[in-house]
């Protein structure tokens, strides 16, 4: 009985070791096997965290009550291993080595390699075996993954298997399941996520896995032929482990026909990456579409922008204008000394964009141009802006913020829209704009907008959708940033009152001028009256006497020089100028008639008028 209860609790342990050992972040081969007298290496990894690096690495061996240290990265070793056992640490990749020569067959059993200052901490269990020979079995390689990041795998077998099928499979207890392979099958666990790539040499090919889950861990197999039947294959020991300082955000992705999506991507900012970039997976490869270096494919131009971060260890990827053949899975890549992949899926739902406007602008050079962008109420509150697109990235031109007007973006149930206005486009403002909106540093919806710039006139009826062009402007400059403005609703008239305008001015316009000319003819008409009429003055008293009034100022008795006997007018030149002499009347001819001046005449008549009046006084008297 006592026999059986020993058995049991021994069993127990075991089994607990070895959960214990598949749960620690420590991970290291299942099984080594080397030749008597020979020696074998062992590599352990575990997270590089400070603490780890820091800390004490040891070797054991298992006995019945404990874990006996062997060595230790202390500087202890063991009487019976001494000066056959070494052990090594790589603090800054995570690893450490235990290397064991002149290997013995008690040297046969199972040890843990593990960090901490007693044997009872983090580790992994390990079996030894010794073997006589000739040759000892191929051991499985190591892949120790973090959670979350990606693994490249190279699987080589010689040119006579180049037109075999190559596969890669996960060992169960029903035998080894398929995960891809080159006839096309994907397993739906790792769909998305897995990547079989041939290499230039024949026979060799490389696989990818992405996303690696907790449950991605354990042996797999990479070959060529059929499992079990023929060819060959390679053993693969694949741990996860759960400690990850990187996040990873969310894997699917919804965006709608027309619309737009934004994905950030992280990794390490304390890694050294050079390239990032952005592809989409086929299960034959991943097609290249985007990368930080201002490389893209041309079927993508305008509706794709790398905004990379590497401060907070992200790239943001902008896509819009999708289409049903969007959908599908993408992956975020690096390189670097630890490349990362991880995987997106972007799924095409039902539904509307919520930025909506124009996407073609035909303009004419030096016109103005306006391209409007709605958004709903739900971005009442982000940031909005314009930018041109290029290859290099997007590049912000005035946000409503920085708008000169000082206008604040109101959230309007009826208008609720963003401008891009243009003073004078020219030739190199020809090309694709974006409206979009940000939060808190987080890219978001975006709309895309192309502006075709032509040298030739248009009908002023020739209107782009939703954008108000006339044909007046301002100075003209290469920058639109400095030509035009992002302006709210509030602050531009709608195409409707535009119109209404230009039909009251085409009616206002020809009356002003008929009543202009009126006008004239009325002042030139009234000049003319007006000079007909003298002015005439009499001490402090001022009127306006007609001529025409009197037939004839001499008919009324009045004479000139009066009171000089025999006078006569000599004529000195003008008309109106006159010198009076002496003389006899009698013997002189009589003078011819001279035409008197306009104003002689008036005081003449003036005179007559008061004398005419004195004497009907008189009589009245």
């Amino acid at each position: 009985m006592t026999f059986l209860v020993f058995i049991f609790l021994l069993s127990f342990l075991q089994a607990e070791s070895a959960r214990v050992s598949s749960s620690s972040p420590i991970f290291g081969p299942r099984q080594v096997t080397g030749l008597l007298g020979g020696s074998v290496t062992v590599k352990c990894f575990y997270p590089r965290t400070s603490v780890n690096r820091h800390d004490r690495k040891y070797w054991c061996k298992e006995s019945t009550r404990q874990c006996v240290t062997v060595i230790s990265s202390s500087g202890y070793t063991a009487q019976d291993f001494a000066g056959r056992a070494t052990i090594t640490d790589f603090p800054e990749q995570g690893i450490f080595t235990i290397e064991i020569s002149k290997l013995v067959e008690k040297d046969i059993g199972f040890y843990k390699c593990g960090i901490g200052l007693v044997n009872r901490g983090l580790s992994f269990r390990v079996k030894l075996d010794v073997s006589k020979g000739p040759n000892v079995p191929e051991e499985a390689e190591l892949y120790y993954i973090e959670l979350g990041g990606s693994v490249t795998i190279n699987c080589a077998f010689s040119t006579e298997y180049g037109s075999e099928r190559k596969y890669m499979c996960k060992m169960g207890k029903i035998g080894c399941s398929n995960v891809i392979d080159t006839y096309g099958n994907v397993n739906e666990n790792y769909k998305g996520r897995v990547l079989l790539s041939p290499q230039e040499l024949a026979g060799s090919f490389s696989l990818y896995i992405t996303q690696m889950r907790k449950e991605d861990s354990g042996v797999y197999l990479c070959g060529v032929g059929a499992y079990g039947e023929k060819g060959e294959s390679k053993e693969l020991d694949v741990h996860v482990y759960q400690e990850t300082s990187v996040p990873q955000g969310p894997h699917v992705i919804n965006g709608v026909i027309g619309g737009s999506v934004s994905v950030e991507c992280h990794y390490d900012p304390r890694g050294n990456y050079t390239i990032k970039y952005w592809c989409k997976w086929r299960k034959n490869g991943c097609n290249q579409l985007i990368t930080n270096l201002a490389s893209m494919i041309d079927s993508y131009e305008g509706r794709i922008v790398l905004h990379d971060n590497p401060e907070n260890g992200t790239f943001t990827v902008i896509m819009n204008q999708l289409t049903a053949g969007d959908a599908g899975y993408y992956w975020c890549m690096t390189d670097g000394d630890m490349e990362r992949k991880s995987t997106k899926e972007l799924k095409i739902i039902d539904g509307q964009p919520g930025l909506t406007g124009p996407k073609k602008i035909d303009a004419v050079i030096g016109t103005q141009v306006t391209i409007s962008c709605s958004y709903p109420c739900k971005y009442y509150s982000y940031q909005k802006y314009w930018c041109k697109w290029r290859n290099t990235g997007c590049q912000t031109l005035i946000s409503s913020e920085q708008n000169q007007t000082g206008l604040v973006v109101n959230c309007d149930k009826e208008k609720r829209t963003l401008y891009l206005t243009f003073d004078q486009v020219i030739q190199t403002d020809q090309g694709w704009y974006w409206c979009g909106v940000s939060h808190s540093g987080h890219y978001g919806e975006t709309m895309a907008v192309f502006l075709t710039v032509n040298g030739d006139a248009i009908s002023p009826n020739a209107k782009s959708e939703d954008a108000a062009i006339s044909n007046t402007g301002s100075e003209n400059s290469n920058d639109p940033q400095n030509r035009g403005g992002v302006i709210d609703n509030n602050s531009l008239p709608s195409s409707e009152e535009h119109d209404s305008s230009k039909v009251i001015l085409s009616v206002l316009l020809p009356i002003a001028a008929v009543c202009l000319l009126l006008a004239t003819v009325f002042v030139v008409v009234k000049f003319r009256l007006l000079k007909r009429t003298d002015l005439v003055s009499v001490g402090s008293y001022r009127t306006n006497i007609s001529l025409s009034e009197f037939e004839n100022s001499r008919d009324y008795g009045a004479k000139d020089n009066v009171g000089i006997h025999g006078a006569q007018e000599t004529q000195l030149g003008g008309v109106d100028e006159f010198i009076t002499t002496p003389g006899n009347a009698e013997g002189a001819e009589e003078p011819p008639k001279v035409k008197r001046g306009s104003k002689e005449e008036a005081d003449i008549a003036y005179s007559t008028f008061l004398l005419q009046a004195n004497k009907v006084a008189q009589g009245e008297a």
